[in-house]
C-alpha cells in the first residue's frame, strides 16, 4: 500500500487529558502536616531566621515612621516657619530611610543564604534517597518526573523560604503598624478609610479563586509543553525519518504551545484586573480622606481650636493609606505561592517517603573477598505490587569460575535471576548465597564492588573515554586503563578519536557507535576486575565483525571468574560450562550445549530455530 505525499494531512486536535498530571494539581495554601516537615529543614537555621525577623522589624519600623516624620516637617517646620525643626525632621526622615535600607539588605541577604542552604540540604537528601531506591522503583517512575521533583519543586520551595515566609510577616507587621499609626493620628479618618475594606476583601476573594484555577491551568499547560517537547527531541530520528517536522510543528504551535499561550493570557488578564482594582479601591479611600480631611484642615468639618487637624496630618494620613493597601495586594499574591509550595512539598515528601525495598541490616558486615561460588536455594520472586511469580523454585549451584549461560523466551525471568545475584532485588522465597553467605546479611556495597555488569544498552556518562573506562576503578592508573582497552580491542578506535582517551563522549556516548560504546563498557568491566561477571545481552548490539574482535577478549574476561551470560549469540552460549533454559520462571533444562542438543528438548528447538541459522 502506498501513501500519497502530495497533500499535507490536517493535524488531529490533541485534547488535554481529562485527569491532570500531578504537576498541575494545586494544593492547599496551608497544610499543617507538610508545614511541620518543612520546619524541620528550617530548624538548623532558626537563629538566622530570628535575626532576619529582627532586621525585618527594624526596617519596617523605620518605614512606618516615615510619614509621621513628614507630618512633623510640615507642621512644626513649614507651618511655623521653623527651619531648625524642618531640618531635624528631614534628617530623621533620611536616617529612617537609611535604617530601612540596612534592615532590608540584611534581611534579604540572610534569608537568601538560608534559603539556598535549605535547598542544598533538601536536594542532597533527595539525591541520596534516589540512589538508594531499588530498581523496581525506577521501572515505574518516569525520569522526567524525578527531575521535576529535584529541580522544579525544590525551586518552588526556594522561593517560599527565601522570600515568601518573611514577606508574610512583613506584610502583617506593615498592616498592623500602619493601622496603629493611622489610629494615633486620627481615629475618625481611619474608620472612614476602612469603609472600603469590604470591597477590598470581595475583590481579593474573587482574585484568589480565579487565580487558583488559572494557576492550575498554567501548570497543566506547562507540563503538556514539556511532555511534547521531550517526546519530539528524544524521537527526533523517527520524526525526521518520516518527514513529520511540519506536522509536528503545526500540532505544537496550534495545540500545545497555543494552549499554553491561552492559559497564560487568562492568568495575565486576572492579574491585570486585580491590581488596578486594588489601586482604585485605595484611591477611593484616599479621596474620601483628602475630602473630609481637607474640610477639617479648613475648619469646616471635624476640627476645632482645641484639636486642630493640620495639613501635615492630612499628608501623613494620605501616605499611610497608600502604604496600607500595598501589603494587602502582596498577601493576595503570596496565596498562590503558598499553594504551589504546598503542592511541591507534598510531591517531594511523597518521593522521600518511598520505601527502599532492598536495605542493609543495621549490623550488616562487609563481605570479604569472594571466590565466586553462587547457590540459589529454592528461590522464588515476585514484585511487591504484583503477586504473579516471576521466578519459582530455583535451585542452582554454580562453582567458582564457571560460566553459566541463560536462554529462554523474552519475559521468562533470565534478567530477574541475575538481578537477584547482584541484590538489586531480594528474593521473596528462599535465599541466594555467595560462598555460603546469604547476601542479604552483608552490605550491598561490599557485594557489588566484587561484581561487574555489562548491559545490552551500554550507558556512558558525560565525560572522557578514560573517565568512562575507569568508572568502576577510580584509582586506576592510565596505564591500566589503556591495557584494559587493548585487551578488549578498543584501543585502535579510541586512538582514532580527536583527543584519544581524553575525547569527550557526549551525553550517553553520543559520538560513539553502539559497538564502540559496548567495547568501552567491556573495558570498564575488565578494569574493575570483578569476581562475578554478569553479561546481560552484552553482545547483541555488536556487529559480527566486532564480535570476532572481542571473542578472544571475552575469553580473557570470563576466565577464572564466575559469569552469568544472557545471550543469543551462538559463540557465547556454546562455550559456557552450563546452560540453563528458563521458561515461565523455572529452570526446565540444564546442561552443556551438547547435552541439551542431544536431549532434543526446548533448548534444541531454540537452537535449531534461532542459532543454527546464524551458524
Amino acid at each position: 500500500m502506498t501513501v500519497s505525499t502530495t497533500t499535507q494531512a490536517k493535524p488531529k486536535p490533541i485534547s488535554v487529558p481529562a485527569k491532570p498530571d500531578e504537576d498541575s494539581i494545586v494544593g492547599k495554601a496551608y497544610d499543617p502536616q507538610i508545614t511541620r516537615r518543612l520546619l524541620r529543614y528550617l530548624a538548623p537555621y532558626k537563629w538566622r531566621v530570628f535575626i532576619a525577623l529582627f532586621w525585618m522589624f527594624f526596617a519596617m519600623s523605620a518605614y512606618i515612621a516615615g510619614p509621621y516624620l513628614i507630618k512633623i516637617a510640615l507642621d512644626n517646620g513649614v507651618a511655623n516657619g521653623n527651619v531648625y525643626a524642618l531640618q531635624q525632621a528631614v534628617a530623621l526622615y533620611l536616617l529612617a530611610a537609611v535604617a530601612f535600607w540596612i534592615g532590608t539588605f540584611l534581611r534579604v541577604r540572610i534569608m537568601a543564604v538560608t534559603g539556598q542552604s535549605i535547598i542544598y540540604d533538601m536536594r542532597r537528601e533527595l539525591f541520596d534517597h534516589l540512589q538508594s531506591l531499588s530498581l523496581g522503583f525506577f521501572s515505574r517512575y518516569a525520569v522526567g518526573r524525578l527531575i521535576s521533583r529535584v529541580i522544579n519543586d525544590v525551586g518552588v520551595l526556594r522561593e517560599l523560604i527565601t522570600w515568601a515566609v518573611i514577606a508574610v510577616f512583613r506584610d502583617f507587621f506593615d498592616i498592623f503598624g500602619t493601622t496603629i499609626a493611622m489610629l494615633l493620628l486620627n481615629w475618625q479618618l481611619t474608620l472612614l478609610s476602612f469603609l472600603v475594606l469590604p470591597l477590598m476583601f470581595v475583590a481579593t476573594e474573587i482574585f484568589r479563586r480565579r487565580a487558583r484555577e488559572s494557576y492550575r491551568q498554567v501548570r497543566s499547560a506547562v507540563g503538556w509543553v514539556n511532555a511534547v517537547l521531550n517526546e519530539n527531541i528524544v524521537g527526533v530520528r523517527v520524526v525526521q525519518s518520516f518527514s513529520r517536522e511540519d506536522y509536528n510543528y503545526r500540532v505544537f504551535a496550534e495545540e500545545v504551545n497555543g494552549n499554553h499561550l491561552r492559559a497564560t493570557n487568562r492568568a495575565a488578564l486576572i492579574i491585570s484586573v486585580f491590581f488596578p482594582t486594588v489601586d482604585f479601591i485605595g484611591s477611593i479611600a484616599l479621596g474620601l480622606v483628602v475630602w473630609i480631611g481637607g474640610l477639617a484642615v479648613l475648619g469646616i468639618f471635624g476640627s476645632s481650636e482645641s484639636a486642630p487637624f493640620t495639613a501635615g496630618t492630612l499628608v501623613a494620613f494620605a501616605m499611610y493609606i497608600e502604604r496600607f493597601f500595598h501589603p494587602i495586594r502582596d498577601l493576595a499574591q503570596r496565596y498562590n505561592n503558598f499553594q504551589a509550595a504546598m503542592a511541591s512539598s507534598e510531591r517531594i515528601f511523597e518521593l522521600l517517603d518511598t520505601p527502599v525495598q532492598v536495605q542493609d541490616a543495621p549490623d550488616a558486615p562487609e563481605l570479604s573477598l569472594i571466590r565466586g561460588e553462587v547457590t540459589f536455594d529454592n528461590v522464588g520472586f515476585h514484585y511487591s505490587d504484583d503477586p504473579t511469580p516471576v521466578l519459582e523454585q530455583i535451585d542452582l549451584h554454580v562453582q567458582a569460575g564457571q560460566t553459566i549461560a541463560l536462554v529462554g523466551e523474552t519475559g521468562a525471568g533470565k534478567s530477574t535471576l541475575v538481578k537477584l545475584v547482584s541484590r538489586f532485588y531480594d528474593p521473596t522465597e528462599g535465599a541466594v548465597r555467595i560462598d555460603g553467605v546469604d547476601i542479604r546479611t552483608v552490605t550491598q556495597n561490599s557485594l557489588r564492588r566484587q561484581m561487574g555488569i555489562v548491559l545490552q544498552d551500554p550507558f556512558l556518562f558525560s565525560g572522557t573515554v578514560k573517565e568512562n573506562i575507569g568508572y568502576g576503578a577510580l584509582d586506576a592508573p592510565e596505564e591500566s586503563i589503556v591495557a584494559a582497552a587493548k585487551a578488549l580491542g578498543a584501543h585502535d578506535f579510541i586512538m582514532a578519536l580527536e583527543k584519544g582517551y581524553d575525547t569527550l563522549v557526549g551525553e550517553g556516548g553520543a559520538i560513539l557507535s553502539g559497538g564502540q560504546r559496548q567495547l568501552i563498557s567491556f573495558a570498564r568491566a575488565l578494569l574493575a576486575d570483578p569476581r562475578i561477571l554478569i553479561l546481560d545481552e552484552a553482545t547483541s548490539s555488536v556487529d559480527t565483525q566486532t564480535e570476532r574482535v572481542i571473542q578472544a577478549a571475552l575469553e580473557r574476561l570470563l576466565k577464572d571468574r564466575t559469569s552469568f551470560v544472557i545471550a543469543h549469540r551462538l559463540s557465547t552460549i556454546t562455550r559456557a560450562d552450563k546452560i540453563l533454559v528458563i521458561d515461565k520462571g523455572r529452570i526446565i533444562e540444564e546442561g552443556t550445549h551438547l547435552e541439551l542438543v542431544q536431549k532434543r528438548g526446548q533448548y534444541f528447538d531454540l537452537y535449531t530455530m534461532a542459532f543454527a541459522a546464524r551458524e
